[in-house]
């Protein structure tokens, strides 16, 4: 195990109700807020009411930045930097899934920041001054309640790229399960394949000697296995929602990949560039991507990994590692397609004709991924094993 320094800065209420304490988290860092959100859920179903009602009651002045998108554009973040500085905004609430929580991350560094914000993405800028941020979760998936990540589109330039730092991790994250009771099947099983693939990307290196790390990693994907396949039939249950919840939340703050020299991080480098042009749901891109890749890595030195996964997880008595890594990889493609969700990129209407641009977008920076290192020609094979 290496050598560490943990944070994980970011105060969680977790429960039922914790909209109504919104007010006292706030007011020490002003009384002017940005609320942010996506395309008006929150109104249909009580939040927002609710919401503006706390934050009036605390003294709270409200500017409004809506409409934020899936797979968050760079508009809305130009958008949401323009209102903060015509407004003297002190403080910045998401409400929404991750989406809307990269948005405000993204805004929080822009608004101090005298270029424009897409510089940060293109590692043309530096993260500095920021605004404070905080966050009301609706979707378990990405866990940027937890975090100071955050990923960006350009419809533009057709690229989704990432940045971050932990001056951006929210003060604070309201983590109500009830809230996400009305998230449909679709985005529900995406959000469960997105939480256990921020897993994989920790969990699969070459590190030794991370026992508990790996152990801890092995929980979080057996409880989204659990609960996943109940919560597409019974959406409403509490229990299931609150343990998915916390594991999006657990799954990508860090705690499990303490300790190790670095994730891999390819697959979602691949899947930011098919969702760039595609704009597919992240979950959706990642349910197919993530066989094909563990497939493609899989050799006698990533093979006692795999098995690992394979046994810890899915039960595989195999003793031959590559024998039992393959029939981990099988479940793992059987468990995503019992949630409906896409095996193929032709299932959800994407060809190969811009394979190139996406191993080349995916690659910009040099060869991707830490498990097996990929370079552009890997990347193509592996988005053509994918259509």
């Amino acid at each position: 195990m290496k050598n560490f320094t943990y944070l994980a800065s970011t105060k969680v209420l977790f429960g039922k109700n914790r909209v109504a304490e919104i007010g006292k988290e706030i007011l020490p860092y002003g009384k002017k807020v940005l609320l942010a959100y996506g395309g008006g859920s929150i109104k249909k179903n009580g939040l927002y009411a609710k919401l503006i009602e706390v934050l009036g009651a605390s003294g709270i002045e409200v500017v409004e930045l809506s409409g934020i998108q899936p797979n968050p554009r760079i508009e809305s973040v130009r958008e949401g930097i323009r209102l903060c500085r015509e407004n003297d905004v002190q403080f910045i609430l998401g409400v929404g899934g991750g989406s809307v929580i990269d948005c405000i991350k993204a805004i929080s560094m822009g608004v101090h920041y005298q270029g424009d914000a897409w510089d940060f993405f293109i590692r043309k800028a530096k993260i500095e001054k920021v605004l404070p941020i905080g966050s009301v979760l609706t979707l378990a998936a990405t866990g940027s309640e937890m975090n100071g990540n955050t990923v960006i589109s350009n419809e533009s330039t057709q690229e989704k790229r990432a940045s971050g730092h932990d001056s951006l991790r929210p003060q604070f994250s309201i983590l109500d399960p009830t809230y996400t009771f009305t998230v449909n099947k679709w985005q529900t099983a995406a959000g469960v394949v997105d939480v256990m693939s921020h897993i994989f990307e920790q969990y699969f290196t070459l590190d030794k000697g991370t026992f508990v790390q790996d152990a801890m990693a092995e929980g979080i994907l057996k409880t989204c296995i659990h609960y996943g396949s109940i919560l597409l039939n019974e959406p409403d249950n509490y229990e299931a929602r609150a343990n998915l919840m916390w594991a999006s939340s657990l799954a990508l703050n860090g705690l499990t990949g303490t300790g190790k020299l670095a994730g891999d991080w390819s697959t979602h480098n691949i899947e930011h560039e098919v969702s760039a042009i595609y704009d597919l749901t992240h979950g959706a891109g990642l349910a197919i991507l993530f066989p094909v890749w563990m497939n493609y890595v899989l050799d006698e030195k990533t093979a006692p990994k795999l098995a690992q996964y394979s046994r810890n997880v899915w039960g595989v008595s195999n003793p031959d590692d590559i024998e039992a890594a393959k029939e981990g990889i099988e479940k793992t493609r059987s468990f995503f397609s019992s949630l409906n969700m896409p095996a193929t990129l032709a299932d959800v209407d994407i060809d190969g004709s811009k394979v190139d641009a996406m191993a080349e977008g995916a690659c910009k920076y040099g060869a991707i991924g830490m498990f097996k290192k990929l370079d552009i020609d890997a990347v193509k094979e592996i988005l053509i094993k994918s259509l």
